[in-house]
């Protein structure tokens, strides 16, 4: 265990995680993360390839059903 502190940046606050815990989770700096919690904790975790597909589907539904007729005849 380590223990941090939040350092400041602009008008937010940040949390610097050390390269040999970025390495164990396979974390680069253009890795999507999610971040939740459970009312007393921060979960910071790498967004899995499936939860990246379930997104973009769940994307392109909400456009489909938007505009599928528009892009449906524009697509004629």
């Amino acid at each position: 265990m380590r223990i941090k502190r939040l350092t400041k940046h602009g008008n937010s606050l940040a949390i610097i995680i050390d390269k040999p815990i970025l390495q164990m989770l396979n974390i680069e700096e253009d890795t999507e993360l999610k971040i939740d919690t459970d009312g007393k904790r921060i979960v910071i975790a790498p967004v899995t390839e499936e939860e990246r597909k379930q997104r973009f589907r769940h994307s392109l539904a909400k456009v489909n059903q938007k505009h599928g007729q528009a892009l449906r005849k524009l697509a004629e």
